[in-house]
């Protein structure tokens, strides 16, 4: 059979039978997804025309290095060029992940990004496949970029990512720094460059502030539609926007609310506590942490899930609802199992701390523990924090997570230097914080609470590049800190 012949048999054949994923040299080419194809021969060779709305691919086809049963291999040359490369056709079983998909696309769009913006500089193959083994999430693209006796490590986050993808940049930014350069160079890694689209980097700019000088750091943001970059100074992002509720106000919503929610408090008094909702006028009930009932503009609203407005007639439920969060979300007759018991570890993590502060640091006053201070306008960063206070006046973080997370310590130094920029205001003591107290003008301790095995490797290695203002603490509790807190460790880092 001829060649033309056999690989436009082959073609068919696969992509009769579903997807199919075109792989040059073992990269995948995701701009050819739902590729249409055409063969033809020109001045002796057969030539091979694949394209896509993303994108074209020309190759000459030199002869077929395999086609097995859901594959084809062909051995390929480009234009100008005599060296064969591996064309491959695979058949797959299932979509692929749209997310996938688009950053494959985008990393070639980058590569054209980076040789418009750096002629002078080479560049190393990118990619976007996780790396577990060295906390290198699949969310970005990342390689380097090479010029006289320096390189540069480069990392972007592509066009339509959730906001906490754009957020985490910085974070995975500095691991692969870390990275590229304990690997083995001729070459050192002098910095580290982001990019990211235009209007997406302002928590990375106000996370940058954290960072030492030392670690040299350039942003850019980009045009997703004309490929167009240009370099970001952080200081010309704007504030982020954080505020504090005067500690009056606060109050006033707890004593409108205190008629309706303390008969419900006495249902459980050890296990239900009543608690102000950031940002809003209503007033949380949470068993052990778990949200199950809240106070808003005079009326009990109460279910996990689904609510409904306590009445006379269904108090009866909401006493049920009690009981059952009583036996299986308890430390003691509950299961690990059953979903009460799992569900917001970290809020019954946090209602533990907030009860025996003292037992993360004996300096802490117990008398002033604030939850969720200052107010963020950003996203739910899936941490819980806690603001404190030394018997001395220095203001104390306390960050918590229940399970290993890689986004842990930068996300706290997010909300370390939001409250390092209400303190330099003096907003604690206007706005009725910490009454009586004489607030310390030094930096804020910096305290990471988890159980003692959950704490991700990421730590260490981000704790290098951060400011010396930030002092920090790693506090790991007992794996069973559900039936009681106990410290294990109390290590500084930094």
């Amino acid at each position: 059979m001829e060649l033309r012949e056999a690989v436009n048999d082959a073609l068919r054949r696969l992509i009769a039978s579903g997807r199919v994923k075109v792989q040059e040299n073992g990269s995948w080419v995701a701009s050819l997804e739902n590729f249409q194809y055409e063969l033809r021969e020109k001045a002796g060779a057969l030539l091979l025309h694949l394209w896509s709305p993303e994108s074209t691919l020309v190759r000459r086809v030199v002869s077929i290095d395999s086609d097995a049963s859901g594959g084809l291999a062909l051995k390929v040359t480009r234009f100008g060029r005599t060296r064969p490369s591996l064309l491959e056709f695979l058949s797959c079983e299932r979509e692929a992940d749209r997310g996938q998909v688009r950053r494959e696309q985008f990393r070639a769009r980058f590569r054209e990004m980076l040789v418009q913006q750096f002629p002078d500089e080479t560049i190393s193959p990118l990619t976007s496949a996780a790396d577990l083994e060295h906390s290198l999430s699949g969310n970005y693209v990342r390689g380097a970029t090479f010029a006289g006796n320096h390189g540069t490590a480069i990392m972007a986050a592509a066009p339509g990512e959730t906001t906490a993808t754009y957020d985490a940049l910085l974070t995975f930014g500095l691991l692969w720094l870390d990275h590229v350069r304990s690997r083995k160079s001729r070459k050192p890694i002098g910095r580290l460059r982001l990019f990211f689209p235009e209007d997406t980097g302002r928590i990375i700019s106000h996370r940058l502030k954290a960072v030492s000088p030392t670690t040299a750091m350039e942003l850019y943001a980009y045009d997703a539609g004309t490929g167009r970059v240009r370099r970001v100074d952080p200081k010309d992002t704007g504030n982020l926007k954080t505020w504090l509720v005067p500690r009056r106000e606060i109050e006033a919503v707890v004593s409108q609310a205190r008629g309706a929610i303390e008969p419900i408090c006495r249902l459980n008094p050890t296990a239900i506590t009543a608690q102000p909702i950031s940002g809003t006028s209503e007033v949380a009930l949470r068993f052990r942490g778990l949200l199950f009932a809240r106070w808003a503009q005079g009326t009990v609203f109460f279910g996990i899930g689904t609510e409904k407005p306590l009445s006379s007639s269904s108090r009866p439920e909401l006493e049920r609802l009690v009981r059952e969060l009583d036996r299986y979300r308890s430390p003691v007759s509950g299961s690990p199992r059953h979903r009460l018991y799992r569900a917001q570890p970290e809020r019954w993590l946090q209602s533990l701390v907030v009860g025996e502060t003292v037992r993360i640091d004996p300096r802490i006053d117990q008398r002033f523990i604030y939850t969720e201070v200052p107010v963020s306008s950003s996203a739910d960063r899936g941490v819980m924090d806690l603001l404190c206070i030394t018997r001395e006046g220095r203001l104390a973080v306390i960050e918590l997570k229940a399970a290993e997370d890689v986004q842990l310590l930068m996300q706290a130094v997010d909300y370390w230097l939001r409250v390092r920029h209400h303190q330099e205001q003096e907003d604690f003591g206007r706005y009725g914080y910490f009454p009586g107290l004489d607030i310390s003008s030094q930096p804020p301790l910096l305290f990471l609470v988890a159980p003692s095995l959950q704490f991700h490797p990421a730590v260490d290695v981000l704790a290098r590049f951060l400011i010396p203002d930030i002092e920090i603490c790693r506090v790991g509790l007992n794996e069973g800190w559900r039936r009681g807190l106990r410290v294990v460790l109390r290590q500084a880092l930094s």
